[in-house]
């Protein structure tokens, strides 16, 4: 659905965008997380046919972003950081203006605009100059007029940014619920906790460039190890030295836990189970030890600054 090759995008001297390679399928929802000033927006605007590439191709729903720019535009839905909205419009007309733009019946682009912002709790406050809104009523609205044409692309730019918890989680409801077998979301952010619960595949930029992609569990497998598991057991461990089976290796030995590293967990664990009952270690809990985000995209840097 999204297909990148040598993307670029210079301003002078300044390389902003260099050589980023994308190929997101239907159905996913690619994260792209970097500081700011890696390069992200950049990226975004050009799959969006906002801004032309210095070198390189894209593809957006098949469409060639600088010779079918119009297509591409028709059949994306974009949230960026600044909203562009109308202050001396309310949200219906608003809605109905974009409605206008993409080409909607007039009676279907009304019912859609009811049913979005109903979804967004921004009904009762649709006759409201939008001059009035807060910075999270306007993103809400902004995400709205997005999701108006239902477009089976989505380039959602910091999304949950200026919200309180209650508004961000309505959102961050709303864009798993667009996940679908036809439609690809692109989401920058910055909030890895949001990343983690939304993406399929990760992107991680700097300084313009990739310097990791993969879906989220494989890359956090490749950059911090394999999976981790951590037994609790029901007295002190500081002095044990049991046997291991093949494939686990001790990582841990502290108080009333044992932290182990285990290269094959489906076959491995119910032998490491069986070692621990052996030794006469009573087992309160057996849990896998999660490797989040955080850790994976603070190693990425750690190592590209090393490169």
């Amino acid at each position: 659905m999204i297909f990148a090759e040598n993307l670029t995008k210079q301003f002078d001297q300044f390389v902003a965008v260099d050589g980023v390679n994308l190929d997101v399928p239907q159905g996913n929802v690619l994260v792209l997380l970097g500081p700011n000033g890696a390069g992200k927006t950049t990226t975004v605007r050009m799959l969006t046919s906002i801004l032309r590439p210095t070198r390189g191709m894209a593809r957006v729903a098949g469409y060639d972003v600088v010779k079918e720019a119009r297509q591409v535009r028709s059949v994306v839905g974009v949230l960026t950081e600044q909203h562009g909205l109308y202050g001396r419009m309310n949200a219906d007309e608003y809605l109905d203006f974009f409605g206008q733009l993409y080409g909607l019946e007039r009676n279907h682009s009304g019912r859609r605009s009811l049913e979005l912002l109903e979804r967004f709790g921004l009904a009762e406050d649709r006759k409201k100059r939008l001059s009035s809104y807060s910075k999270g009523m306007r993103q809400k609205l902004s995400l709205a007029r997005a999701l108006l044409h239902q477009p089976p692309v989505l380039l959602l730019d910091e999304p949950t940014s200026a919200m309180d918890p209650e508004s961000a989680r309505m959102v961050r409801d709303a864009i798993s619920s667009l996940r679908s077998a036809d439609r690809t979301i692109v989401l920058c952010t910055h909030n890895l906790a949001e990343a983690e619960e939304l993406a399929d595949q990760v992107a991680i930029i700097r300084k313009g460039r990739i310097i990791r992609w993969g879906e989220l569990n494989e890359l956090k497998q490749q950059l911090l190890g394999p999976t981790q598991f951590e037994a609790m057991l029901s007295r002190h461990v500081d002095g044990w030295q049991g046997s291991l089976p093949e494939g686990v290796s001790l990582t841990l030995r502290e108080g009333y836990r044992l932290r182990f590293q285990i290269r094959d967990p489906q076959n491995t664990n119910p032998a490491l189970l069986r070692s621990l009952l052996a030794d006469q270690l009573d087992v309160i809990s057996f849990q896998e030890v999660p490797h989040s985000l955080e850790s994976a995209y603070i190693e990425a840097v750690r190592l590209a600054k090393e490169d």
